[in-house]
């Protein structure tokens, strides 16, 4: 019999973007949440702690296969899962890579893919010994859980982290702190590639995307001006991760553009990621779509896009006052070209709240018409 109902672990906006594809693929989706309320409240089946053994089997025993909605989820559950026979797409071997960012570095190093220079740091004096081999600047992060420019900061003195060190200490776990060199890059970039189980990948153009403060605001697809090596490059990258780590799902590559020529992976996320909502209206398959088909190993779809351009737009923060739906009219009326979507949550200064798309043959009215429609939700 064919499986057809996907469990996602995590109630977020990712998850609540998949609901439309898997309907029109007659799809049963579940959705296990962690509060009630949150944006895929609408396919919730459930809601319980990620973190809690019984919690995350009750749930996967109602369903055919288990995805998720981010990369949160302790590695010993999903072997547990695994152990008794739920398919996990991600599987844990692969979502560790995801999910720690000292493993992602040593296994990236360790296929040759290109990444910062980096190092394993327990304590100040090996971050000022880095420092002291870098020019006196680096990136340091946390090894788990920071995202939108959480769990990252610039120093330039080996007392910069001391607060993560001590935080690392009182843990009692111990472990260590990446540090990096600090990129000087021209653009970042993002490649995403699905892969489903039987080894069939699609790749969607590589994109570039704009951050504010940490947090992606703006996504351009294609890449603007991008030499035929760096198009070439990021895809093979994207390959190479994706078969050799065994990514089942859709992977996302943030990468940087250096100043010097050089194209160095930044960050993975195997799920749906920012950075490939503009599929939606852009692509012949969408991410969201071909994450179902690929967890579910149904052939891939396209991932070619349908217009010269596609332009993403977050809306972080939302309206001071009121909901985004109170500015839809103003803002429809206005742009009758944009994509708008809503996550059905509520403004908070920095959150992401929805975004807009526009798509067309003009990069220059595209640009403006997506930024122009977002500017109606943010005071």
């Amino acid at each position: 019999m064919t499986k057809n109902t996907v469990g996602v672990i995590g109630g977020g906006q990712l998850a609540r973007m998949m609901i439309p594809p898997a309907i029109e693929l007659g799809i049963d989706i579940r959705v296990l949440e962690e509060a009630e309320g949150m944006s895929a409240e609408i396919a919730a089946s459930g809601v319980g702690d990620y973190r809690d053994l019984d919690t995350v089997l009750a749930f996967a025993e109602t369903v055919d296969v288990i995805t998720f909605d981010h990369e949160h989820v302790p590695p010993a559950i999903l072997r547990e899962l695994v152990s008794r026979g739920i398919p996990v797409h991600p599987g844990p071997d692969a979502l560790l890579y995801a999910q720690d960012k000292l493993q992602m570095r040593a296994k990236l190093s360790e296929l040759g893919v290109p990444v910062p220079d980096w190092a394993a740091v327990e304590s100040a004096d090996e971050l000022g010994a880095f420092l002291d081999d870098h020019g006196g600047r680096a990136v340091v992060k946390t090894a788990r859980g920071g995202y939108d420019g959480k769990g990252v900061r610039v120093v330039t003195e080996a007392s910069g982290a001391d607060d993560w060190f001590l935080a690392l200490a009182e843990d009692g776990r111990g472990g260590a702190l990446l540090v990096e060199e600090l990129v000087s890059f021209q653009r970042e970039l993002a490649q995403l590639i699905a892969r489903r189980p039987s080894g069939e990948t699609a790749v969607w153009p590589v994109v570039e995307t704009i951050q504010r403060d940490g947090v992606c605001a703006e996504v351009i697809a294609p890449a603007p001006q991008s030499a035929e090596r760096v198009v070439e490059l990021a895809a093979e990258i994207a390959r190479t991760i994706a078969t050799e780590l065994g990514v089942t799902g859709v992977l996302a590559v943030e990468m940087f553009e250096t100043t010097d020529g050089r194209v160095l992976v930044n960050e993975l996320a195997m799920r749906p990621h920012n950075s490939g909502h503009w599929s939606i209206e852009g692509a012949v398959t969408s991410q969201f779509e071909q994450h179902l088909r690929a967890v579910l190993d149904l052939p891939l779809g396209a991932p070619d896009v349908r217009d010269e351009w596609a332009v993403m737009v977050n809306i972080l923060g939302g309206p001071a006052e009121g909901t985004l739906q109170d500015r839809y009219p103003a803002a429809l009326a206005a742009h009758p070209s944009a994509k708008l979507h809503g996550y059905g949550k509520e403004p908070r200064p920095g959150r992401k709240v929805g975004h807009v798309t526009v798509c067309g043959d003009d990069l220059d009215d595209v640009v403006y018409n997506a930024r122009g429609a977002a500017s109606f939700f943010i005071d």
